[in-house]
């Protein structure tokens, strides 16, 4: 699968959106990773990943969740019953960003392909 169905989720998202689904085990065909901006980590946590980073499992394992890969739980639960399957937004990435109206059009908010940043590029005639 490409990087670009595989987006990340962080920590903090996976909180939100299992909140009331403490019986269920979350399963996330991508990375998970940490967020220093959630103070507690969601006690007794089963997550499913393919990649989660160490401080983010680190952190799950301390609140007393449990980490497994795609493959260990295809053996665990064969038929994927009482799952919630989350992915992270896929607009997120950087190269979304040019996409859209043409750069410098009317409520355009598209950012343009530029091999240069300086004073004279991209700012000169026209912009001022």
């Amino acid at each position: 699968m490409s990087r670009h169905n595989r987006p990340p989720l962080s920590l903090k998202h996976i909180a939100k959106y299992m909140k009331g689904k403490e019986s269920r085990t979350c399963v996330i065909v991508g990375s998970v990773l940490d967020d220093p901006r959630l103070i507690n980590a969601p006690e007794n946590l089963q997550l499913v990943a393919l990649r989660v980073s160490e401080t983010a499992r680190a952190r799950i394992e301390a609140a007393g969740g449990k980490v497994l890969t795609l493959d260990q739980f295809a053996v665990q639960n064969p038929t994927g019953a009482n799952t919630v399957l989350l992915r992270g937004k896929k607009t997120a990435r950087e190269s979304y960003k040019h996409f859209g109206k043409a750069p410098g059009s009317k409520n355009s908010h598209a950012r343009p392909y530029v091999r240069s940043h300086g004073r004279k590029f991209e700012k000169a005639r026209g912009r001022r």
